[in-house]
């Protein structure tokens, strides 16, 4: 038998220190009684599988343990005949295997049916010795007879396998099966008949459909998924059936079996384009996706129906309330994958039965009390903000709804209001009135401080009637509580302890004093002592009472909301000064506006802050106070303020919307390229269907490689790695190539000595999450000769790893010789591929992820956005930060970039830099990731490319 022929086994762990001699398994073959023989024989086989065959004890076996009438002995037999090696160095078959297959007759022949279905299954498994099998095929034709079903059906695969491999035994099988399968009762026995002739008799098959096509929606499920997959076939081949296939088809949507519903749904996309198939077929799914309850199911089928819905999106008009109702699963990846299917089919004919199922369900989530209910509460929220900005007739109707979500306590669905108010609010003008004056009227209900600064961004931006903008001073001054705020409280401060002035000092002084020992770092005793006065905890509970919302924001250190405020206040005060006639009104407003500014920044400096103002915020509210002092001479600050903000963002807003139609355009117009030597296919001339995605031999063929373009010879020399050196006795070298989950090793061996090389064998070991999947072989290498070995690696993680290794052979002397391998490294840029998501994905993950790696920037480029397409290009991440917030000459550079792993990694990163006045770029790049081997791994290459990077030459 050559090498590729032979059986592949699994290497079996031994957890026994060392093996029994061939005498001692002799002697418990011999002695023992059945449970040691079942022992015995078990180790054997681990040994014979493992590559240590014991051809001394194929006798004793024969002799010892094959007359023993034990039933878990016989299966044990049956793995050892089909491992243990069956024939002598010449190629020629054992005398002792006569005496096996008269046994395997004497089975074959057996009153009990066990023994008999055992025997016939164990002949499948060595269909490919002939000699073995010829004396037993009368036998096998016989058991297609046998009372019992659970031996005709082993029996119909036994002589399916035969045929198979060697017509010539059997050569009149297709008709013996199409008489047993026409007499048969049983349905597994049914199956499996039928199942040989769709794959050796395709027209008997055909014509056995045929008769039954009438009775097909009652026969066995096992049965139906094997008639289904003859019809796909037969139609594969331009068959004069197609009508009637349709037709059963069309029968077998309604049957009891989930697995038959969705094969047939399948198969009737690819028989027909019809529009009736297509809504039928996507009916079925979406009933499978209700009634099964197996959440990885559901997603399949999901799939599957995005798929349909690509290619025949105007069938699908009717079918978008039906979609929707798959949103009444518990699981959220469904519900996402479901919208998203919902979101793709919706038009402006249906797009308000859609908002109003979508706020129906947002209503319901409120009421409920589930886990997962914020975060599809959240996904809710995002769906009507898609439609909203999409389909402008919705928007005024959702805009208020979605409103009265700004108080709520899940602050990612605040937060996605936030942002959808404030997309329509420049969108849709004419909304505008009516959205602010709802956003000042919900300000007291809201509690987060990232949802305040998007509110009052809008209120500084789009209010502009001297009524609302008196309406949002006084709702403002409402939720800050009584200003100035330092001085109210002290007062308060003050009110919590003792009138008396005296009794306040000697409270002051009263300090409880608390000890407790203390280890420290060298391993000493020392005494710790706490001094705690009554007037501290006065301070605690005044800051621990109840206040406004903003004010509590302010007084827990949150400066940020702080200075946006001062810069809403700013807006508001500038706006009005422009166009109001009442300069004494102005003044007031001025006035009030400075006032809460100075208490903002005088809090920040006191002890009644949880953490003191920070500089950043500190100087924009200087800027604000300084901004309305000057009011009179009206600056070019005025312009910034009321001008330049809110035309950055509708900016930003036009650069989304580019962005998304030139990504539609680019879908829409999407083709194949192809060489101009290519063969040209002329599929018109068949009546293939368009669902390509049927053909399960294309597929079996992309998924094993064979449809892959091959690399060049240029591109295989780049991946070759030099194992050993050129005075080594034996030179080794390794080309890496890298495909898909696996690192496929081929290794070039040349013997450099004049002599032979016996039991030689590379013996290679990882470092990560590496895992070798073979067992290494030994060789014989002549002198000066070549030997090519191949290995296969497993990648179960993105992580840097390490292969090495050593050559181990014999020496003419019989002295055990080895040369070390030299490292081979895997590169993590094979698994990294350019991803994109949305910023508030990033920054959820920014948050979440806990591996940070931070990487100085040490570089001899001068141009900050060369340093980033460097970056960009070394790392195989794409920046997520528009090109426009990055357009101009600045030395200022920040950017965020995204990648994701063939293993369904996330990888963040954030560089930071700055252009010195010498001309140098400094700053840092930081790196986040869920595990710590991406985000480790991610550095090291930023590191080594630095490293690399040579400075250019100037012309």
């Amino acid at each position: 038998m050559s090498n590729p022929e032979a059986a592949c086994h699994t290497i079996v762990y031994e957890d026994s220190w060392e093996s029994p001699s061939t005498q001692d398994l002799r002697n418990a073959l011999q002695k023992g009684s059945d449970e040691v023989k079942i022992d015995t024989l078990r180790k054997i086989i681990v040994l014979t599988i493992n590559g240590s065959a014991q051809p001394q004890l194929l006798m004793p076996i024969i002799q010892y343990c094959m007359p023993s009438r034990n039933k878990q002995l016989k299966k044990l037999l049956h793995f050892y005949w089909e491992v243990c090696p069956k024939y002598d160095e010449n190629g020629k078959l054992k005398q002792e295997m006569i005496l096996v297959v008269n046994a395997i007759r004497n089975d074959l022949q057996h009153p009990n049916e066990y023994i008999r279905g055992a025997t016939l299954r164990f002949l499948q498994k060595i269909s490919r010795d002939q000699e073995l099998l010829e004396p037993l095929i009368p036998v096998c034709r016989s058991c297609l007879e046998h009372r019992h079903s659970y031996v005709r059906k082993n029996a119909v695969f036994a002589i399916y396998t035969i045929y198979r491999e060697y017509e010539h035994l059997i050569p009149d099988a297709p008709e013996l099966i199409q008489t047993f399968l026409a007499a048969e009762s049983d349905a597994t026995c049914k199956r499996n008949a039928f199942v040989f002739l769709a794959n050796c008799a395709m027209p008997k098959a055909v014509e056995y459909v045929a008769t039954v096509h009438d009775q097909i929606g009652s026969l066995d499920e096992l049965l139906q998924i094997a008639i289904i997959d003859v019809i796909r076939l037969d139609c594969k081949a331009d068959s004069t059936h197609r009508p009637r296939w349709i037709r059963c088809i069309f029968e077998l949507l309604n049957a009891s079996s989930h697995a038959v519903q969705y094969e047939a749904a399948t198969t009737l996309t690819g028989l027909t384009q019809h529009a009736a198939a297509v809504k039928a077929a996507a009916t079925t799914f979406i009933n499978l996706v209700l009634k099964e309850s197996d959440n990885n199911v559901k997603l399949i089928v999901l799939d599957r129906l995005d798929a349909l819905r690509s290619k025949h999106g105007h069938v699908f008009d009717n079918l978008i309330m039906d979609v929707l109702q798959v949103l009444s699963s518990a699981d959220i990846e469904v519900r996402r994958k479901a919208t998203s299917i919902a979101l793709s089919m919706t038009s402006s004919r249906n797009v308000e039965e859609v908002v109003s199922f979508f706020k129906k369900q947002l209503q319901k989530t409120q009421e409920q009390d589930h886990e997962k209910a914020p975060e599809y509460r959240q996904l809710l929220i995002q769906s009507i903000h898609v439609c909203a900005v999409k389909f402008s007739e919705v928007a005024a109707s959702v805009v208020h709804a979605l409103m009265e979500f700004l108080g709520d306590s899940n602050n990612p669905s605040a937060l996605d209001v936030v942002a959808f108010v404030r997309e329509v609010v420049e969108k849709f003008p004419e909304l505008r009135p009516s959205i602010t004056e709802h956003l000042i009227r919900t300000l007291p209900e809201m509690k987060s401080g990232k949802v305040y600064r998007g509110v009052l961004w809008i209120l500084g931006e789009y209010v502009e009637s001297a009524n609302e903008i008196v309406n949002t001073f006084q709702v403002v001054r409402k939720v800050l509580g009584e200003i100035p705020i330092l001085a109210a409280e002290q007062r308060l401060l003050d009110e919590t302890g003792p009138e008396d002035e005296e009794t306040r000092e000697e409270d002051e002084k009263k300090e409880t004093v608390t000890t407790k020992p203390k280890v420290l770092a060298d391993g000493t005793y020392a005494t710790e002592t706490a001094y705690s006065s009554t007037a501290s905890a006065r301070l605690e509970a005044v800051k621990a009472a109840s206040k406004p919302p903003l004010r509590t924001l302010l007084l827990s250190g949150d400066f940020f909301t702080g200075a946006v405020l001062a810069a809403a206040l700013t807006k508001l005060v500038l706006r009005f000064s422009n166009f109001s006639p009442d300069k004494k009104k102005a003044n007031a407003l001025r006035a009030e506006a400075m006032l809460i500014m100075t208490s903002t920044i005088r809090v920040g400096q006191s002890k009644f802050s949880s953490a003191p103002i920070d500089e950043d915020s500190n100087e924009r509210i200087f800027t604000c106070i300084q901004t309305l002092s000057e009011l009179e001479i009206k600056p070019v600050v005025h312009d910034i303020f009321l001008n330049d903000t809110k035309a950055a963002y509708s900016k930003m807003v036009a650069a989304q919307e580019k962005k998304a139609a030139e990504k539609r355009e680019l879908e829409a117009a999407k083709q194949v390229v192809v060489q101009v030597d290519d063969l040209l296919t002329f599929r018109q001339f068949t009546k293939k269907a368009v669902d390509d995605v049927l053909d399960y031999d294309e597929d079996v063929g992309r998924a094993t490689g064979a449809g892959e373009v091959q690399e060049d010879f240029i591109s295989n020399l780049s991946r070759i790695s030099q194992l050993t050196g050129f005075s080594d006795p034996i030179y080794a070298e390794a080309y890496v190539k890298i495909h898909g989950f696996d690192i496929m090793l081929d290794v070039l061996l040349v013997n450099q000595t004049s002599n032979t090389l016996q039991n030689l064998c590379v013996d290679f070991a990882t470092l990560g999450d590496l895992k070798i999947v073979e067992r290494p072989t030994v060789y014989t290498v002549a002198p000066h000769g070549f030997q090519s070995i191949k290995a296969t690696i497993k990648v179960s993680s993105t992580e840097t790893g390490v292969i090495f290794g050593s050559i181990l052979w014999e020496a003419p002397d019989l002295s055990e010789q080895a040369v070390i391998l030299s490292d081979i490294h895997v590169d993590i840029m094979d698994y990294i591929k350019p991803a994109y998501c949305t910023e508030a994905q990033f920054r959820s993950m920014w948050t979440e992820f806990e591996w940070e790696n931070r990487v100085n920037v040490s570089t001899t480029m001068s141009e900050p956005r060369e340093y980033l397409k460097h970056i960009m290009k070394s790392t195989n991440m794409s920046c997520l930060t528009p090109e426009g917030a990055m357009a101009g000459d600045s030395d200022f550079l920040s950017a965020n970039m995204y990648a994701r792993s063939l293993f369904g990694e996330d990888a963040l990163a954030n560089l930071s830099i700055e252009r010195l006045e010498s001309g140098t770029i400094t700053g840092h790049v930081r790196i986040r990731s869920k595990t710590q081997g991406i985000a480790l791994s991610l550095g090291d290459k930023i590191t080594m490319t630095q490293k690399d990077n040579k400075k250019p030459v100037k012309s």
